[in-house]
């Protein structure tokens, strides 16, 4: 057994410089440091690419002591129950108290809601444009289940949300639409399967439709994130056609007073859509024209 592991030990080693032979060392180094940047930059781009909306103005204790008592008090049995209500203020309620425990701040019960059969119940939600109230709690709830596991948002997809999520982008109400907008930019931030999805159910015409002045800052970072969702992912690369779409608005954006609306995502947009290769020529010619360089 000795013999045997001494001979493993030898071969492996002859493996080894055979695989570095020839390379140089301070090469070697450039490469591991390169590989090390890299894995940093995709593991916080993950932290991108979906987000929950918890309000702000809440501490997470605030919100998990919130999640936990109404846990302990109303059952999810009665919440599903209300949500059901012919009674609006009643089913505004319960929706509005499905929505709070998604907003917590520490492991929120996703899969529980799920199973629970609320799904189904919310998306019904989003069709009632004579409550615009019940539409954003629904809307809000959905968005948070999206900013979950690939599985999740998976299953709000496939309980017909997204469609429905589309045409609440065109609501007289703007916090339906900016929630809806960032409902769409959990399920693109998804990957490139649900990216394309929603892109050939024509998101992008009606988001871009947000960049105006007559939108709060707030609202035009939340689309400002969605279009770099859009750019994410190059297996397989956005389409050519959403590009050239997405750039114009690129245009207005990065020369946005606000930091927040310009250069931090619009640099990574260029830049990801030069990495894509799609059309290289065509993105350097539009960014010069922008004078910005990638």
């Amino acid at each position: 057994m000795d013999s045997l592991e001494k001979d493993k030990a030898a071969s492996k080693g002859r493996l080894h410089l055979l695989k570095n032979k020839g390379k140089d060392t301070e090469e070697m180094r450039r490469r591991r440091s390169e590989v090390t940047v890299e894995l940093r930059k995709n593991k916080r781009d993950e932290h991108l690419l979906k987000r929950r909306n918890v309000p702000v103005q809440e501490s997470s204790s605030d919100l998990d002591s919130d999640s936990d008592r109404m846990l302990n008090i109303t059952s999810l049995e009665t919440i599903i129950q209300n949500a059901s209500s012919d009674q609006p203020n009643l089913q505004l309620s319960a929706i509005q108290a499905a929505r709070k425990l998604l907003s917590s701040d520490r492991n929120p019960p996703i899969d529980d809601l799920i199973n629970s059969g609320i799904l189904p119940i919310l998306v019904h939600c989003l069709q009632c444009d004579d409550n615009p109230s019940l539409q954003f709690e629904a809307a809000w709830a959905l968005t948070n289940i999206a900013s979950g596991t690939s599985a999740q948002t998976k299953a709000v997809v496939g309980c017909g949300a997204v469609p429905l999520f589309l045409q609440l982008l065109g609501s007289q109400h703007q916090n339906v639409c900016e929630q809806a907008v960032w409902a769409l930019g959990n399920i693109i931030g998804d990957g490139p399967q649900l990216r394309d999805y929603v892109i050939n159910l024509g998101v992008v015409k009606p988001l871009l439709a947000f960049i105006s002045p007559e939108y709060p800052i707030s609202f035009l970072r939340n689309v400002n994130w969605v279009i770099v969702n859009l750019c994410r992912n190059k297996d397989p690369p956005p389409p050519i056609k959403t590009i050239q779409e997405i750039l114009p608005a690129l245009a207005v954006l990065i020369h946005h007073t606000d930091i927040n609306a310009s250069c931090t995502f619009i640099t990574v947009d260029f830049r990801r859509l030069r990495r894509h290769a799609l059309s290289s020529k065509y993105v350097s010619r539009a960014a010069a024209a922008f004078d910005f360089v990638v």
